[in-house]
């Protein structure tokens, strides 16, 4: 059978061809009674839109890029917490009737790629995830005046973004560390190029700095054997240290790893938060106190400052509240 046309419903319903092309695209000037007639033709002859003349109409592919900006240490493809965002941000904009374009954005060629792709009007916005601090996409993309967001902060200001409260949430690790009776609380970092790692960083040494305390600093990249690289030299340099606040919950693991091998006791020893909360951390020895974010919130929130934005929406940054989880660790 042949594909019903415009026309064929229109005769069905008895209505003019211009009537159903503004019912089936969705325009708000139409009467609730031709609405009615016009979609009962539309069911029975099984009616299908062309989308590439709709698109024509109203300027919109309906479709968003989701691009993954991956740092040169591949912290993306070792984050559980990847696929976490990547489900909740696919379900989210399929729920609003959006096709996602995946796009991995991990050199330069693969950048110039995205930027050739989007400028080239196939998608009505774009999502940013996993950014790094000096990567050029942000400012590029923003520049093609499509509607575009982040996953967290990006070195571009005039980029919104959905991110957490990176600063609070570290004083609240520290502050309950400090709590316990914890006297020399290290912190290990993530990669200094990123936002959120510096606001950790911040939020650590702001909280310490108000009780006259000392920060002791070590680099990680946010991966498990950064983490037990340094807790072992934060055991060298400072023996006497009894707490570490790792800036999330892969180096914390492997800091527990470190303390295990070193034979100190957590958290008799030494006591240890996390950051993330991840579903490992309830299954570590012992179980791993970490601040809760709200990841998949964080991602569905994402997609409705970009859905907003597509629409003439608002454009300020939205953050996410945070909460500590506490475990045996400490």
């Amino acid at each position: 059978m042949k594909r019903p046309t415009l026309e064929v419903v229109a005769a069905r319903a008895g209505v003019s061809k211009s009537s159903v092309s503004r019912v089936v695209n969705g325009e708000s000037t139409v009467a609730p009674e031709i609405r009615d007639v016009v979609m009962r033709a539309v069911r029975e002859l099984g009616y299908v839109p062309n989308a590439a003349a709709r698109n024509l109409v109203t300027r919109r592919t309906d479709a968003v890029a989701v691009v993954v900006s991956d740092p040169p240490q591949g912290v993306v493809s070792d984050d559980p917490l990847f696929a976490t965002v990547v489900r909740a941000v696919s379900r989210e904009l399929e729920a609003a009737g959006k096709q996602v374009v995946l796009m991995l954005a991990e050199s330069d060629r693969s950048r110039a790629r995205v930027e050739q792709y989007v400028a080239g009007g196939h998608v009505d916005g774009v999502m940013l995830i996993a950014l790094h601090g000096t990567d050029p996409l942000p400012a590029a993309l923003a520049r093609t005046g499509l509607p575009t967001v982040s996953f967290n902060r990006t070195n571009a200001p005039e980029v919104p973004y959905v991110g957490l409260d990176n600063a609070s949430g570290a004083a609240l690790a520290v502050r309950h560390l400090l709590e316990r009776g914890r006297r020399r609380i290290a912190v290990i970092t993530g990669p200094l190029e990123l936002y959120e790692s510096r606001e950790r960083l911040d939020g650590y040494r702001a909280t310490l700095r108000d009780t006259g305390r000392r920060s002791i600093v070590a680099l990680g990249d946010f991966t498990r054997v950064s983490g037990a690289e340094a807790m072992r030299q934060l055991l060298d340099d400072d023996p006497a240290l009894d707490a570490v606040f790792a800036s999330n919950d892969l180096m914390a693991i492997g800091a527990l790893r470190t303390l295990r091998e070193a034979g100190r006791r957590v958290p008799e020893d030494v006591a240890v938060v996390g950051f993330d909360d991840i579903e490992a951390a309830a299954y570590t020895t012992p179980a791993l106190t970490s601040v809760r974010s709200p990841m998949a919130d964080q991602a569905r929130a994402t997609v409705r400052l970009l859905l907003g934005l597509i629409e003439g929406g608002p454009r300020e940054p939205v953050i996410m509240p945070n909460e500590l989880v506490v475990r045996e660790s400490t």
